[in-house]
């Protein structure tokens, strides 16, 4: 499949999860699984690429920022590097939502943390750590 076909069938998926945590309030639980197996099915397309989408560039690696921006070179790498944060996103984004069901956290407090997870994932887990912690000390249960 080319690259361009893998992308759109990716991102595809990935949104699909993320309306379903969206709309978790009308079956949470349904919702965070839904999201999850996409998270899986993203987590596979990534082994798959791994097999048969990676390119070996010279220079290529882990050990520097530079050898990192080499790997990052190839079309193929960069479509794992996309999928890895799709799957990665996908699955914290459902934690948060499962989590928040146990915490009492309203969701419309979870929906932008949703948002931030999605297009800046560290950051929107911070958010939602943040709501998390002030809700249990300012909100008691």
């Amino acid at each position: 499949m080319h690259l361009e076909g893998i992308y759109s069938g990716a991102s595809a998926l990935a949104m699909i999860g993320w309306l379903a945590l969206a709309l978790a309030p009308l079956r949470r639980t349904l919702c965070v699984a839904f999201a999850r197996i996409l998270a899986l099915l993203l987590a596979a397309a990534y082994l798959a690429q791994f097999f048969f989408t990676t390119e070996t560039i010279d220079g290529a690696g882990f050990g520097s920022l530079a050898e990192v921006s080499a790997l990052f070179s190839a079309p193929g790498n960069v479509m794992m590097g996309w999928t890895h944060y799709l799957a990665f996103d996908l699955f914290i984004g459902s934690w948060e939502v499962e989590d928040a069901g146990k915490e009492g956290i309203p969701h419309w407090l979870v929906l932008p943390c949703l948002f931030f997870t999605l297009m800046l994932g560290p950051i929107g887990l911070l958010l939602y750590f943040s709501i998390r912690v002030g809700r249990r000390r300012f909100f008691p249960a």
